[in-house]
């Protein structure tokens, strides 16, 4: 961080939630988007909803375009103090947990895998058995 950019405490960006006045905090930088709200392809609602809090999850799930990221350093006007935000607003990874139950669908499938096989190859060699068995009876 430059020694010159302006460091914001959250409390401030969070207060920073109307037309006229509208902040955003997304990737700990803070942008003033008021002028950009008309021209937002999102609506100006979207940027509105998103004010007032870290806006960093908001912002990755759009999936916005390069062109838009680098839209973005019009209105860089600095940076939050972490320390100041709250944990709530903080970005939390997210966990996913797969289980596969012994009930479900691709259980079964790997049970068939197995036994359709030996199956078939158990009735070959019944059929094999039998005819040999006949050409020996005849």
């Amino acid at each position: 961080m430059d020694s010159g950019e302006q460091v914001f405490v959250f409390e401030e960006v969070a207060k920073r939630k109307e037309r006229d006045d509208c902040w955003l905090l997304i990737s700990g930088k803070v942008y003033d988007v008021a002028q950009f709200l008309e021209d937002h392809p999102g609506g100006d609602d979207v940027l509105l909803a998103a004010s007032g809090k870290d806006a960093t999850q908001d912002f990755e799930d759009v999936g916005h375009s390069d062109d838009a990221r680098n839209m973005m350093k019009k209105y860089y006007i600095g940076e939050v103090d972490s320390t100041t935000v709250p944990p709530s607003n903080r970005i939390k990874p997210q966990t996913y947990s797969v289980t596969q139950k012994d009930d479900e669908p691709g259980f079964l499938f790997k049970i068939l895998q197995f036994l359709v096989p030996i199956l078939i190859l158990g009735l070959a060699f019944g059929f094999q058995f039998l005819g040999k068995k006949e050409k020996t009876e005849a």
